[in-house]
């Protein structure tokens, strides 16, 4: 049976994030997938590259090889795992997955908050307390996007979770029962 892409991704960044934590490098290994998300952001064909199955077998591994070179222990030989079960087209789900794991690890919980005018910086570090607290975090990293059509209030999503205190939602959820 094959696996989904995201599925992938889960599983293979649940396994990174159980190994660094095994030998207290969480820090450490984070940082480096870090860079490695930076590489295949500066370089998009890379990752097409070393995924192509059209290609050289022996210049994809030239190319992997010149990768690895950057990186040290657990994330070089996590690496060469990806690699040789042909998962290196996942590689930025896995990431995202070990990312994700180490921010709810350190009490951190990212999120949208959404507003019909921009927040001060003031408002939005109190919402981000109050989000913290209400989703049982130290810490919340809410990233602000301006949308006229909600009228007024907010929305927040983090944790999987959507609050919802729009105008446009009230008004919405009026409408309907008066509709009735």
């Amino acid at each position: 049976m094959k696996l989904d892409k995201f599925t992938v991704g889960k599983r293979y960044g649940k396994a990174l994030f159980e190994l660094a934590m095994e030998e207290q490098r969480l820090t450490e290994v984070y940082q480096e997938l870090m860079t490695l998300r930076q590489i295949y952001q500066e370089i998009p064909t890379f990752g097409q590259i070393v995924t192509d199955n059209r290609l050289d077998l022996h210049e994809k591994r030239q190319l992997v090889d010149q990768l690895l070179k950057g990186f040290e222990g657990l994330v070089r030989n996590f690496l060469e795992i990806v690699y040789e079960y042909d998962r290196m087209d996942d590689l930025l789900l896995i990431i995202d997955e070990y990312e994700r794991r180490y921010d709810e690890y350190q009490g951190l919980v990212l999120g949208t908050i959404t507003t019909a005018v921009a927040l001060s910086a003031e408002q939005k570090s109190k919402i981000e307390k109050q989000i913290a607290d209400k989703l049982g975090y130290k810490q919340a990293q809410l990233k602000e996007t301006i949308d006229p059509t909600i009228l007024g209030g907010v929305i927040v999503e983090a944790n999987h979770q959507v609050i919802d205190g729009s105008i446009k939602s009230q008004l919405d959820y009026l409408r309907q029962k008066i509709g009735r």
